[in-house]
């Protein structure tokens, strides 16, 4: 008995969905200070005021579809009443991802959205994780909006082209 030919189907004609891995997470930088202990003081009832600057970077690897993706992250804690510093955590968390079937023009916007979206967990976990270790109550960061923070940079490049 004969086989009937296969039809093709239109997922076959469909491009190739995007392809994303994560090949590795680390800690690429960390410097925790705990500024209360170092003057001999103990942080008491005093409430902090926390400051949280988020920068990202992407990079191209040596292996096709590969990029390193970094959230740097700068947190601040000092008491509302006086403003004395509190604490200060430098922390840069890098991926190693592997990308494919992302056009030209939306992978650089994928790098810096997407990619972040898929570590800022376990940064988090991090962040807490250290301010909990450091002698201070764990600090659990809000939600990360990275869509609105790439557009607020596409904006700012805009702007500063036309200064």
């Amino acid at each position: 008995m004969a086989k009937a030919p296969k039809k093709k189907t239109e997922a076959a004609e469909e491009p190739a969905g995007v392809n994303m891995k994560i090949l590795a997470q680390y800690v690429r930088d960390m410097s925790f200070e705990n500024i209360l202990a170092q003057k001999g003081v103990s942080g008491g009832d005093n409430s902090p005021d926390v400051s949280v600057q988020v920068n990202l970077d992407a990079r191209k690897r040596t292996v096709d579809n590969q990029y390193e993706v970094i959230i740097k992250t700068e947190i601040k804690a000092a008491t509302k009443e006086k403003d004395e510093a509190m604490f200060l955590l430098e922390l840069e968390y890098a991926g190693i991802f592997h990308i494919e079937n992302v056009p030209d023009d939306q992978l650089h916007p994928f790098l810096m959205i997407e990619c972040p979206r898929q570590l800022f967990p376990y940064l988090r976990r991090i962040v807490g994780d250290i301010t909990r270790d450091g002698g201070f109550p764990p600090l659990n960061l809000e939600t990360i909006d990275f869509m609105g923070m790439y557009r607020s940079e596409i904006q700012r490049r805009i702007a500063e082209k036309a200064n």
